[in-house]
């Protein structure tokens, strides 16, 4: 392993842990020119798997273009790093044990998806406003519809006596 600060080759072992879901080693090192210290990830070497894009085009499945697009999603967010890393490993996983081959772009970008909605839903909206190439802004409110849903839901369980009024005449005059 090169040194990142001095391109040395001699480091030893600070720390080694496995990652939170057990899909790599974890390597703290130190360079033993310079005392840089440095990370390293040992992962399991799989099988090449390719990814058929929608025009049909078949490209080498590259994790980080996953973590790039998260990132992006996430971004002023407050999700960690860790997070992303997890849900990287995840989708990953995923789509080794289901595909041995190819697998189509799609299926990546609904692991993604899923797994977004239930960590943030700015993120989520984000990401899918882009995996699925939202055209307009009702796409966008296609999307948001099942989240404010589930917000007015809990909203109306704490709705006080006084807001009925206003919800009332949101709704119209009351029918006879």
């Amino acid at each position: 392993m090169r040194c990142p600060r001095c391109r040395e080759q001699r480091d030893r072992v600070v720390d080694t842990q496995p990652t939170s879901d057990g899909t790599a080693i974890r390597r703290r090192r130190e360079c033993l020119a310079c005392g840089a210290r440095f990370t390293t990830y040992e992962r399991i070497e799989r099988q090449p798997l390719k990814v058929i894009k929608k025009d049909g085009r078949r490209v080498p499945f590259d994790r980080d273009r996953i973590r790039i697009g998260l990132e992006k999603a996430c971004e002023k967010r407050p999700i960690s790093s860790e997070d992303i890393e997890r849900i990287v490993a995840e989708v990953e996983d995923e789509v080794h044990r289901l595909y041995d081959r190819e697998v189509p772009s799609q299926v990546i970008g609904e692991l993604v998806v899923e797994r977004l909605r239930d960590l943030d839903s700015v993120a989520y909206v984000r990401f899918a406003s882009v995996y699925r190439a939202f055209e307009d802004v009702t796409d966008f409110v296609d999307e948001l519809r099942p989240f404010l849903k589930g917000r007015r839901k809990r909203g109306r369980t704490a709705v006080d006596s006084s807001d009925t009024g206003a919800q009332a005449a949101q709704d119209g005059p009351p029918s006879t």
